[in-house]
């Protein structure tokens, strides 16, 4: 089964705690602090598997969480920084925020990669908080908690060549002939309902990869049939062969199938229709299809002269051959990646800004007799120092009188045993106190 959409969470690892030691041996008089820092989480890393082509795995396993990086030791010694985690992706996945709908990464060369989740830092042990003033502190940080996020994994089929037209015309049988891949086939509209690939040799020590593409129909532009399911992998293909059925044994007129196909193709993304573009007129062992190939060849001349056709049976393997050779030159005289700007109604990238991490800013409502402190930078702080120490109830109260908070909270009418509240950490106002 093919599988070419996906959705995953993945958590960057939680930073190791710091801790609160101090030297305690026999010939060393007041040895001072002597706890390490925490270790850092783990990243988790997409990367290109060249030898994936699609997203199956993802249907089974759907969490992927780093590893937490080890807690501080003694003796000053740094915990261990966590190994990432790496998950392999097929070439041509693009990775999107289920949120935000940012564009995070759009991964096409074998062993590309990008970070999805970024690990925490490690918490400070106390030896990094010793001063003059106070060189014993019993003061350390927690880790900071990962990155944790919903990935949308949508995958374009990388292919050099994709055989593009109506259902029925003789796309997968035209592959089945030319390759060793073993596509659907059936006398009936919508028989490929995914793409499949093929290694085409053409005989002269020279291969690309062909993809047989679902079928299209008038309206696919629009999400009609199987629309956007086709339509995502056309712009991953350097060059397009677009298969019409010559005889028109469907009652179709060729050349208005080429007209229909080509105009859902510009709809969707108006650079797709310059893309090197081969009709291979099929079906040429049928009655009627000389006629049908001599009036089609006068109406494209006028329109597009520089359009290839290519008359061909895959029945009996008429011009087959000619049609590789002539593929594999159109596909070395031009670049090795296609260029597509990606079409949505706003061009979304992801965006990297710097915040500034000493945001002085807060503010202060009033729930029932309880007043209520919102900073980020407070609620930071009480995530990453560990509250149970005298000496970490002492910083953050300096840094709340610094920050202007008691004062604000007395133009508020906090008196003495008022309850503050700072995210979930509660306490009382001391009025007069250095401290609460």
């Amino acid at each position: 089964m093919f599988v070419d959409k996906a959705k995953v969470y993945v958590k960057g690892g939680d930073g190791g705690d710091g801790l609160i030691a101090f030297r305690r041996e026999k010939y060393v008089p007041e040895g001072g602090p002597a706890g390490g820092d925490g270790g850092k989480g783990g990243d988790v890393i997409f990367r290109v598997d060249e030898g994936l082509r699609t997203l199956m795995d993802f249907r089974y396993q759907k969490h992927f969480k780093a590893k937490r990086g080890e807690k501080g030791r003694n003796k000053s010694q740094h915990g261990a920084n966590a190994d990432s985690t790496i998950v392999r992706i097929p070439p041509g996945t693009i990775l999107t925020d289920d949120d935000t709908g940012e564009v995070i990464g759009d991964l096409t060369r074998h062993g590309q990669q990008v970070v999805v989740a970024r690990g925490g830092r490690g918490g400070r042990g106390n030896i990094r908080f010793a001063t003059p003033n106070n060189p014993a502190p019993e003061l350390a940080e927690n880790g900071e908690e990962g990155e944790e996020r919903f990935v949308t994994m949508e995958l374009k089929v990388m292919a050099d060549v994709g055989l593009v037209g109506f259902p029925s015309v003789g796309k997968s049988t035209l592959l089945s002939v030319v390759s060793a891949a073993q596509p659907k086939i059936g006398a009936y509209h919508f028989t490929t309902i995914t793409p499949n690939l093929g290694m085409v040799d053409v005989g002269d020590g020279r291969n690309f990869v062909m993809a047989d593409l679902p079928g299209l129909i008038e309206g696919a532009h629009e999400g009609v049939g199987l629309g956007h399911e086709f339509l995502r992998h056309v712009e991953r293909t350097r060059v397009i062969i677009h298969v019409v059925d010559m005889a028109g044994t469907e009652g179709r007129d060729p050349f208005e199938d080429w007209e229909k196909i080509n105009d859902e193709i510009r709809l969707y993304n108006p650079l797709l229709i310059e893309r090197p573009q081969i009709v291979a007129a099929n079906k040429m062992d049928m009655p009627e299809a000389e006629e049908y190939l001599a009036a089609f060849k006068e109406k494209i001349k006028e329109i597009r002269p520089d359009i290839e056709i290519m008359p061909i049976s895959s029945l009996t393997r008429q011009g087959i051959q000619e049609l590789l050779y002539r593929t594999i030159d159109v596909l070395e005289s031009i670049p090795d990646e296609p260029t597509v700007e990606e079409v949505t109604e706003v061009s979304e990238r992801k965006v990297y800004k710097f915040k500034a991490q000493n945001d002085n800013s807060f503010t202060v409502t009033r729930d029932n007799e309880m007043y209520v402190v919102h900073s980020e930078r407070i609620e930071r702080m009480l995530k990453r120092m560990q509250m149970n120490s005298h000496d970490a109830i002492l910083k953050l109260a300096r840094t709340m009188r610094h920050m202007g908070i008691d004062e604000e909270l007395r133009k508020r009418g906090a008196t003495e045993g008022t309850i503050v509240r700072i995210g979930d950490f509660e306490f009382e106002f001391v009025e007069g106190s250095s401290y609460y």
